[in-house]
């Protein structure tokens, strides 16, 4: 049978039950050990084994005040930078329910003890719309691969049915896609890339993508013009759609909302006490015209008439279905 590695299982130990506020005496560490099947004779092995993983680059703190007490120092992140992630995973829609509790696990390890309640956040994931595909890691990590081989890859993609069930598009065929790009936004992982049956750069929602595998081809190549953040701007953002100048006038409690969307150097007037004008270069696509919508009369369109008219005809087409 092989013998245990003591070493590591100090480690180990250490890493899981010590911080600054929760030191371990070597008793303690010998007690431990013990469980585990191992002797220890002579305390100064247990010197000897934290001397070895401190000469590895291990941050163990060592206090003689208390009877050589021993703690993990230095982690890989701060309690307050793990907490940030394990938001991100919460909320995030596109990682499924089983695989954010799987992260936000592997998290905690990564803070001390008495922080490990930090796992009962995962509680808040299921609450959450959460994505069902449990193969979307692997889809996204098999992408990113290929980005960086240059090569296709091919995949179903699908859509729900009126009774909620997944039905692959075009009956099942298979796309082939040159990636270019992973773009996050809403919640919603996206690869960008030239699709072959349209000829042109498209985005597909990565949760809704299945069997997808790597091609040994190489990728069409992006055009020269290709840039991420412009392919962004005119697939999310307002500069979607026809650019054109608006002016808007504007309540005055939503001015975060106008510097939140266009930034603290959008062109403003005072109109009177209660509003302001906003003179902005915006897409005229559905993202604006929702944009709109949103603020419930308090945002309108002045100029160009163009705009106005688009936008109320939007409204117009909702008058039916009173």
């Amino acid at each position: 049978m092989r013998k245990p590695n003591r070493t590591l299982w100090v480690f180990k130990y250490l890493w899981e039950n010590t911080d600054d506020q929760h030191p371990a005496t070597i008793a303690e560490i010998i007690a431990f050990l013990e469980t585990q099947g191992i002797t220890v004779k002579d305390y100064r092995a247990i010197q000897a084994d934290i001397a070895d993983l401190t000469a590895m680059g291990i941050d163990i703190v060592e206090d003689r005040s208390r009877h050589y007490e021993y703690s993990i120092g230095t982690r890989h992140f701060e309690v307050p930078e793990v907490k940030l992630l394990v938001d991100a995973v919460q909320s995030s829609r596109f990682i499924s329910q089983k695989k954010s509790k799987a992260l936000i696990k592997k998290l905690s390890s990564f803070v001390g003890p008495q922080d490990a309640g930090i796992i009962k956040r995962q509680l808040y994931v299921e609450q959450r719309f959460k994505a069902t595909n449990e193969g979307i890691m692997r889809i996204v990590d098999s992408i990113q691969d290929a980005i960086a081989a240059k090569t296709k890859v091919t995949f179903q993609y699908y859509d729900y049915s009126p009774q909620k069930k997944k039905v692959a598009r075009h009956d099942g065929a298979f796309y082939v896609v040159s990636p270019y790009s992973l773009i996050w936004n809403g919640d919603n992982y996206y690869m960008v890339g030239h699709s072959e049956e349209k000829d042109k750069i498209q985005k597909f929602r990565v949760d809704r993508i299945d069997h997808l595998s790597m091609v040994d081809e190489p990728r069409v190549k992006p055009p020269k013009d290709y840039n991420v953040g412009d392919f962004f701007s005119q697939e999310f953002s307002m500069m979607s759609g026809k650019e054109t100048d608006v002016e808007l006038l504007v309540e005055n409690n939503l001015m975060n909302n106008i510097i939140d969307h266009f930034g603290e150097r959008v062109k403003t007037e005072v109109v009177d006490e209660g509003h302001f004008k906003v003179y902005v270069t915006v897409g005229l696509s559905p993202t604006f015209y929702g944009w709109l919508f949103a603020s419930k009369g308090k945002i309108k369109i002045l100029n160009p008439k163009e705009a106005k008219d688009e936008f109320y005809y939007i409204i117009d087409s909702y008058s039916d279905s009173r």
